[in-house]
């Protein structure tokens, strides 16, 4: 789970960009920090890149596809 010192740095949101389930290798339009709906890995996505490929993150048999959903939306002016 993602963590932070100073909460002055993030506010909550209802944006619809959290409720979507992504696939790898699928394009990030957010830049953030997108977490593995399945096994809580966490990764940083940079805006305008895609999500880790499925040879990038591996799950242990048995768990399913990797799928990400965005965790900490990144904004920039």
């Amino acid at each position: 789970m993602a963590l932070y010192k100073y909460g002055s740095s993030l506010q909550p949101s209802q944006h619809s960009a959290f409720d979507s389930i992504h696939s790898s290798g699928e394009e990030a339009i957010h830049p953030g920090i997108y977490r593995c709906v399945v096994c809580g890995d966490e990764v940083v996505i940079a805006k305008g890149h895609t999500l880790p490929s499925p040879d990038h993150h591996q799950h242990k048999p048995g768990l399913g596809p990797i799928k990400w959903m965005l965790a900490v939306f990144a904004q920039s002016n």
